[in-house]
C-alpha cells in the first residue's frame, strides 16, 4: 500500500491521505470544494462547488495513474437533496461510465461545504 499526494488537490485536512493505492486500486478520500491553490473553499452554490470537487479528484487519480473511464464506485454526500438534479447533471459528464454510486443527503460536511464525492477506481495497466 501507498500513499498518493498531490499539490493539484487540497492536502488532508485531518489525519489522513488525499488518497492510497493498493492491490491495482485506488480510494481516493472524500473531497470537497476546497481550491487547491488558495486552501479555500471555492464560493458559490452546488454548480461551482460539484465542478471543483470533481477537479480535485481528477488530478489525484492522474497521479494515482488513473482516470474517470475507469472509476469503479462513487459516494456522494450531498448537504440538501434538492441540489441532486443540477449535481447529476455535472456529474454524468465526468463518469461517462456510470460507476456504481451511493448519493445521500448529509446534515452537515466538513467546512460547511455542499458536496462531498470519495471514489475507488481501478490503475491503468
Amino acid at each position: 500500500m501507498h500513499k498518493i499526494e498531490t499539490e493539484a488537490a487540497p492536502k488532508a485536512i485531518g489525519p489522513y491521505s488525499q488518497a492510497v493505492v493498493y492491490n491495482g486500486i485506488v480510494y481516493i478520500s472524500g473531497q470537497i470544494p476546497i481550491d487547491p491553490k488558495t486552501g479555500t473553499v471555492e464560493p458559490g452554490g452546488i454548480e461551482i462547488q460539484t465542478r471543483r470537487v470533481l477537479e480535485n479528484i481528477k488530478a489525484v487519480l492522474k497521479v494515482a495513474c488513473s482516470s474517470p473511464d475507469l472509476v469503479i464506485k462513487t459516494t456522494c454526500f450531498l448537504k440538501n437533496m434538492s441540489d441532486f438534479s443540477v449535481f447529476n447533471s455535472i456529474y454524468e459528464a465526468v463518469f461517462t461510465e456510470k460507476p456504481a454510486r451511493s448519493c445521500v443527503e448529509v446534515n452537515e460536511l466538513p467546512k460547511d461545504v455542499l458536496v462531498e464525492i470519495e471514489v475507488i477506481a481501478a490503475i491503468s495497466k
